[in-house]
C-alpha cells in the first residue's frame, strides 16, 4: 500500500482525541492507528474508544494515548487467510493492521478476506424493529423549496432524502417503515405508490399538527417494545445495531442519538472578575458539544407520556420520560455522521460534499 494511503490510518499518540475523530470523519475510516514517535505502533483507536471517553467525561483536548486501545488485534506481514479469517470472524472488525518490525505497513480490509456473499450474510441484522419517520412537518427552514414539495421528498441525487433515509436502515435489515404525515400527505403517499421500494410501509396520519412527539401517541399499539424514531431531514451513517445494543444493553427507556459538534469562536475572549478586571484573554477558544441529531430509541411504554391529540413536541417528551424517573441516554457520533438537510446553507453544503 502506498505510503500515502497508508498515511490516513495513522495519528501520533501526542495528538489530541479531537483531532482524531475529525481525521477519521475527513478520511472516512473505522480505525486509526495509534503510533509513536518512532513510527512504531503503540494501539489502535476507534470510534468505540471515543464514546466511552465521552461517556466517562474526559477532555477531548487530551492526547489520544489516554484512550488508544493498546491490546489489539493485528497481523504481521505474510499471514495466511487462516489468521485473518480467524481475526476478522467478529462481524464488527472491517479493517486490520498489518504490521512488520513493529511497524504499521498497511491496512487489510474485510472485503479483501471475504467473498461479497460471505460479507453480506454475516453481517449483523436488525430484525422486527420498526423505524418510524415524522414526515408531517411543513419544512418552514427549506422556503421556498418547500411550498411546492413536501420535506421529506427534496432531493438527494436521484432519490428523495426519505428514501435515502429508509435506505441506511434496509443495510441492517429493517422492513417495517411507519411514516406520519400531514402537509403535503397525498403527495408522499404519492411517492410510494408510485415507486415500490421492497419495504412495508404504513403511514399515521394526523388530523391536524402535533409537533415532534405528538403524533407518536398514534402509533401506540402497534409496537410492544423498542422502536427507531428519525427526523424526515436527517441521516445518519453510523452502525445502527451498536445503537440499538446500546440503548437494550444500557436499559435506556429512551435514547437519543448525538453528534459531536465543534464551535470555535473567531474573536478573543475576555474573561473578567471583581466587577470588570481583566482576568485573560482567550484566543479564538473552540467549544464541543453533544448535538441532538433528531434520531431516537424508546421503548413502547414511554408513548404513554404523550397526551391524546395535543400538539406535543419531543423536548417535553424527553422531559416527561426524565421528571419520571426513567433513563434517558445520548449515543455519541462523530460530526461527519449526521447529515442535516433541513435547512438551506447545511443543504447545499451536502449537496456539494455528496457531488449530486
Amino acid at each position: 500500500m502506498p505510503s500515502d494511503k497508508l498515511n490516513k490510518y495513522l495519528i501520533l499518540s501526542t495528538d489530541k482525541i479531537r483531532d482524531a475523530v475529525k481525521k477519521m470523519d475527513i478520511e472516512d475510516v473505522q480505525l486509526l492507528v495509534v503510533i509513536n514517535r518512532d513510527k512504531r505502533a503503540v494501539g489502535i483507536f476507534t470510534m468505540g474508544d471515543f464514546r466511552r471517553a465521552v461517556f466517562n467525561g474526559l477532555d477531548i483536548n487530551e492526547e489520544v494515548s489516554k484512550i488508544t486501545n493498546k491490546d489489539f488485534l493485528y497481523l504481521n506481514k505474510g499471514f495466511s487467510r487462516d489468521e485473518a479469517c480467524r481475526l476478522f470472524k467478529d462481524d464488527k472488525v472491517n479493517e486490520l493492521p498489518v504490521r512488520h518490525d513493529g511497524k504499521p505497513d498497511y491496512i487489510v480490509h474485510r472485503k479483501e478476506i471475504f467473498t461479497e456473499y460471505e460479507i453480506n450474510n454475516g453481517k449483523s441484522r436488525i430484525n422486527n424493529i420498526p423505524v418510524v419517520i415524522m414526515a408531517g412537518g411543513k419544512g418552514t427552514r427549506l422556503d421556498p423549496f418547500t411550498r411546492i414539495l413536501p420535506k421529506p421528498l427534496i432531493p438527494l441525487g436521484n432519490d428523495p432524502v426519505i428514501k435515502v433515509i429508509m435506505d441506511e436502515f434496509g443495510a441492517f435489515g429493517v422492513e417495517d417503515f411507519h411514516i406520519t404525515l400531514n402537509e403535503k400527505g397525498k403527495m408522499i403517499k404519492a411517492y410510494f405508490h408510485d415507486h415500490d421500494l421492497g419495504y412495508n410501509i404504513h403511514y399515521i396520519e394526523e388530523g391536524k399538527p402535533l409537533g415532534t412527539a405528538g403524533s407518536l401517541k398514534l402509533f401506540k399499539g402497534n409496537v410492544s417494545n423498542s422502536f427507531f424514531v428519525s427526523n424526515c431531514d436527517i441521516i445518519i451513517k453510523s452502525d445502527y445495531n451498536e445503537i440499538l445494543k446500546f440503548h437494550n444493553e444500557e436499559q435506556y427507556d429512551l435514547t437519543i442519538v448525538g453528534s459531536t459538534q465543534q464551535f470555535k469562536v473567531p474573536y478573543g475572549i475576555c474573561d473578567i472578575e471583581n466587577g470588570g478586571v481583566l482576568k485573560c484573554i482567550r484566543e479564538k477558544p473552540e467549544y464541543d458539544f453533544l448535538v441532538n441529531t433528531g434520531l431516537y430509541i424508546m421503548k413502547s411504554h414511554v408513548l404513554g407520556f404523550i397526551p391524546e391529540d395535543t400538539y406535543f413536541d419531543m423536548t417535553s417528551l424527553i422531559g416527561e420520560v426524565q421528571d419520571n424517573g426513567m433513563k434517558v441516554g445520548v449515543f455519541p457520533v462523530s460530526e461527519k455522521a449526521w447529515i442535516d438537510v433541513g435547512q438551506w446553507a447545511e443543504y447545499k453544503n451536502i449537496i456539494k460534499k455528496l457531488e449530486v
